[in-house]
């Protein structure tokens, strides 16, 4: 890549914040293909940009990813969950309300546990990891151990989807804002490991819930599932470490406010947003949408792991893929892929086989679209500030996940039970999230093909 032979002070700081080099008179301009490229090719300004202190492994890097894969298992690997309790909860303690209502419990769920990424980024850049996931842990378990002794909706609201989730919040994203400080160039793996965490959880806890149930009652599953998440945390506790000292600084609003300013920034998380709108509907109904066609509650149970198991896969393998041929291409690709499978496979689909299918594959879609997130927002931020702008995507998204489930259970109810318009609502969401990722992927690369 050619550079001007004299480089202007700001130049770094030009190409974190824009993706842009330029010369001083302005007739030179290099458009960014790969931050990381960037950064490697340029000198750093400061230490903690360096390239070269990035260590890329090691035995506390490794830990980090250890320790941040059992947070991702406890916090987004129970939000996987959601399925399951979506349809107990309308049988069983809440039947006497509609999907839409009981569909605030999980929305709720999703919502605080993304929302709560700002003022978590915040907390993360003062003062490190260690009192949030202290802290994040004991609400997380407490939540879930009042949700234990709950039987009315207003408790399950404020036990599972308001308490429980905001403990989460604080679990999930210091998993994330360490596992980055520790690698650069596998910095895409490295996620994805973490990121398998949540699909592990996501099989491992609904299969826990679905046969503890039937065998020691509801109120001592939840009790199990929630000891196990203890340790999990505990665990993190003693293995999760950031490589840049925490760095104190007055509370400043523009600071969540003033990536809105930049373009890619704007176009990423709005990708995101509408991505998210419509992937965590198929999270929400897909066991009381197989009901619907005839599949029995045991095999319609099991739809939840099959999903999450599958997911194993979208959220490892695409990020080690995008390590090697770039991010955005490879969100591009499993963003499309979602839509088709959604709107392609599920709308149709009325038998057992295709039903199956559509939740593995789904899972490899909807994998890559959680575990690209953080790296994508990752590359296109100093890492100074990745808690706070990774914070900022995720709690604009939360929005998304906050709607989209009680407005599909909604249509459902508009629409005398069927599924079938909530299922297209999902996939256009999804296809104007993927059309925003294309467009990211243009302003920051351009349309040739190449590595971003």
């Amino acid at each position: 890549m050619a550079e001007p032979k004299t480089q202007p002070p700001n130049a770094m700081r030009d190409l974190t914040e824009t993706g842009k080099i330029s010369d001083t008179d302005g007739r030179h301009e290099t458009t960014q293909r790969s931050l990381d490229d960037e950064l490697v090719q340029k000198p750093a300004e400061s230490p903690w940009m360096d390239p070269k202190a990035f260590p890329e492994g090691g035995t506390q890097a490794w830990l980090t990813v250890a320790g941040s894969s059992a947070c991702l298992f406890v916090s987004f690997g129970w939000v996987n969950c959601v399925g399951v309790f979506q349809e107990y909860y309308q049988t069983h303690q809440l039947k006497e309300y509609s999907a839409s209502d009981v569909a605030w419990i999980p929305a709720l769920q999703i919502f605080f546990m993304l929302f709560g990424g700002p003022f978590v980024g915040k907390i993360f850049d003062d003062y490190g990891p260690r009192h949030l996931l202290f802290v994040g842990g004991f609400l997380h378990v407490f939540g879930l151990m009042m949700a234990s002794i709950s039987n009315k909706y207003y408790q399950f609201l404020l036990s599972q989807a308001i308490c429980s989730a905001i403990g989460a919040s604080m679990i999930f994203y210091p998993a994330f804002t360490c596992v980055s400080t520790w690698f650069l160039r596998k910095r895409g793996a490295a996620l994805g490991m973490v990121a398998a965490g949540s699909s592990l959880g996501g099989v491992i806890l609904p299969i826990m819930v679905v046969k503890l149930i039937p065998e020691v009652g509801f109120g001592w599953a939840m009790r199990i599932c929630a000891f196990l998440i203890l340790a999990l945390v505990i665990f993190a506790n003693l293995t999760v470490r950031s490589r840049i000292a925490p760095t104190r600084r007055p509370f400043s609003a523009m600071a969540f406010i003033r990536p809105l300013k930049e373009p890619i920034f704007v176009l990423l998380t709005a990708a995101i947003f509408f991505f998210y709108w419509g992937m965590f509907i198929p999270f929400t109904f897909i066991v009381s949408e197989a009901r619907s066609h005839g599949m029995s509650d045991r095999l319609a149970n099991y739809l939840v792991p099959i999903l999450n198991g599958a997911s194993i896969f979208g959220r490892t393998v695409p990020n080690a893929l995008a390590d090697k041929v770039g991010r955005f291409n490879i969100m591009v690709i499993m963003a499309s892929f979602t839509t088709i499978v959604i709107l392609g496979l599920w709308l149709p689909s009325t038998g057992n086989a295709p039903i199956i299918l559509f939740a593995a594959l789904f899972g490899i879609g909807s994998g890559a679209g959680i575990g690209l997130t953080p790296a994508l927002c990752a590359g296109i931020s100093p890492i100074k500030d990745i808690g706070v702008r990774t914070g900022t995507v995720f709690a604009i998204s939360s929005i998304a996940a906050l709607t989209g489930s009680p407005l599909g259970g909604r249509i459902i109810a508009d629409s005398e039970g069927s599924f079938k318009y909530t299922i297209v609502f999902s996939g256009v969401s999804c296809a104007i999230g993927t059309a925003l990722f294309v467009a990211a992927r243009i302003t920051i690369g351009g349309v040739k093909m190449g590595k971003t």
